[in-house]
This record gives structure tokens, sequence and C-alpha cells, in this order.
């Protein structure tokens, strides 16, 4: 390999880099800056649901005991939650791969409306929640399953 071969290849690798970083810089402005006025977001959620099994029951039982158990550590609103566990609690139903869960949790924590459009808040939590879940690897991997997440926004979701 010659000495201009060389030179050509380290100027090839130090551009590609480059690019990957300006990539990365505007990826990030993305979503840490304030959101421009004007921006508009079109979200669908979409349900099929056909059961025909009983399958739930177990599910159903076991909501229906956990919210009889008494956990002081439930809160009876969403007011009463910290910042830190409405970020815990949106991430759990995330997790469980159930739009309507989501939907229902995301109408609570007032980030979408009653009519399932974004809230003035969804933008702001959403950029928070970014930062927050880098923060909080270890919390998300506790929820590994659909199940664990499920559980988890059974037991803390106020109703």
């Amino acid at each position: 390999m010659t000495k201009n071969q060389k030179i050509a290849l380290g100027c090839g690798g130090a551009g590609c880099l480059g690019l990957i970083v300006v990539v990365i810089g505007v990826v990030v402005v993305m979503f840490l800056l304030p959101a421009r006025q004007g921006r508009q977001f079109n979200i669908n959620f979409s349900t099929n649901r056909n059961s025909n099994s009983d399958s739930n029951a177990n599910l159903n039982a076991n909501t229906e005991s956990n919210a009889n158990s008494s956990n002081t550590s439930t809160p009876s609103s969403v007011a009463d939650m910290s910042d830190d566990d409405k970020h815990r609690l949106y991430q759990a139903a995330s997790m469980t791969g159930d739009p309507e869960m989501l939907r229902r949790v995301s109408v609570k924590l007032d980030l979408m409306n009653s009519d399932f459009t974004p809230s003035n808040r969804y933008l702001g939590f959403i950029r928070d929640h970014v930062s927050w879940a880098l923060r909080n690897g270890e919390f998300i991997s506790s929820l590994d399953t659909k199940e664990k997440a499920a559980a988890y926004v059974n037991e803390h979701f106020p109703e």
C-alpha cells in the first residue's frame, strides 16, 4: 500500500466518522431543544381484539387482588405522584405492548386529551422522559417481560 493510498484511506475514515457525529448531533438537538410552534404530529393508535379463550381470567383475578390489597405506596391520584413515579408508570405502560393500557395511562397523566390527541404537556414530557430513561436503565431492565410491566402498571396506576 502506497503512502497516498494510506492517506486516502485515513481521510475517508475521518470523513465517515465526522458524518456520524453530525447525524448524532442533529438527533440530540431535535429531542432536547424546545418544540417550535407550528409542529404538527399525527399519532394513531389502533387495536384489534378478538379473544375466544378465557386466558385473561387469572390476570383479572391478579388485578382485583392487587386493587384490594392495602398498598400504601400507591398514590390516590396523579397529583400525588412524583415526576419519577409518572415516568416509571409511563415507561411500564409502554413496555406492556398494550396500546389500550398506554392510552389509559397517557390520558391519566394528562399527556393525551380524552379524544386521544396529544395534550400540551406531551412533547415536554417525552423530552424529559428520554433523559429520565437514560438515568434509569436499572428500573427499565427490571421490567424485562410484558407481564412484569403490566403488573407494575396495575399496582401503581391511580384509579
